[in-house]
């Protein structure tokens, strides 16, 4: 898989008239004791390397970007971390797009692997699909496939994704973590569909969804995840492909 940052600027106008341009967004932020800063970036970037690997021979051509490492986290600013407030994220997001579009690639695609991200990033890609000629998509990695994960914070699930992708970044053991109180309204909405959010809550519950000391390696949930999106990035060249439409 080329990677933009290797590619000379020749190289790269030619890859973007048949290349989908795969864009990892993440963010620095506290992911409890046990898990580093990153882990959002590491986990999106390791996915989509790996749903690479299984497009390569028969696939469509990518061309992935340096992974975006901060994202739109101030929830998190309670323990640690570097945030970008949501109208800078979508700047950015915007600049990004219309540079990679200038630059001559036609077809982009966002993965994401941060909560914080997920409006903000989808909304860009529809602003940008109105201003500019190309196909764009936007997708988190948990949510593509018919049984999508909910990943939670820094508990079972990012954990055991971390444990098979980045071990030597887990800090162990792992203590075990029961939020005091009842359930927060982020993770536990009082009616299907709704979004709720209290004040004080992430801090409240330490900034963890569930608890971590569960988490097994889980190579197997990594190829699922980069298997779901190798499969949104074969639909979507399909359906963009020259004479799609």
């Amino acid at each position: 898989m080329p990677h933009l940052t290797e590619l000379t600027w020749r190289e790269a106008r030619t890859a973007g008239a048949d290349a989908i341009a795969l864009m990892p967004i993440g963010s620095q932020e506290q992911h409890g004791a046990h898990l580093p800063m990153g882990t959002d970036t590491l986990l999106v970037t390791a996915v989509v390397d790996r749903a690479a690997e299984l497009l390569a021979g028969d696939g469509p051509p990518v061309v992935r970007l340096p992974a975006l490492p901060y994202g739109h986290s101030p929830h998190h600013l309670f323990a640690a971390a570097v945030s970008l407030s949501a109208s800078t994220l979508a700047a950015v997001l915007a600049d990004v797009l219309r540079s990679l579009t200038e630059s001559g690639f036609c077809r982009i695609m966002i993965v994401n692997g941060h909560g914080g991200n997920d409006e903000i990033m989808r909304l860009a890609v529809k602003e940008h699909a109105l201003r500019a000629e190309g196909a764009f998509a936007a997708c988190s990695y948990w949510s593509l496939g018919e049984a999508p994960e909910n990943p939670g914070h820094a508990g079972r699930y990012e954990t055991s994704l971390m444990l098979a992708a980045h071990p030597d970044l887990v800090r162990t053991p792992i203590e075990p973590h029961t939020p005091a109180g009842a359930p927060p309204l982020f993770a536990a909405p009082p009616h299907p569909g709704l979004t709720a959010e209290r004040h004080g809550e992430w801090a409240r519950v330490g900034g963890m969804t569930d608890d971590p000391s569960a988490a097994r390696p889980d190579p197997g949930g990594l190829t699922i995840r980069a298997t779901e999106l190798a499969r949104a990035i074969r639909a979507f060249a399909e359906a963009t492909a020259p004479g799609a439409i």
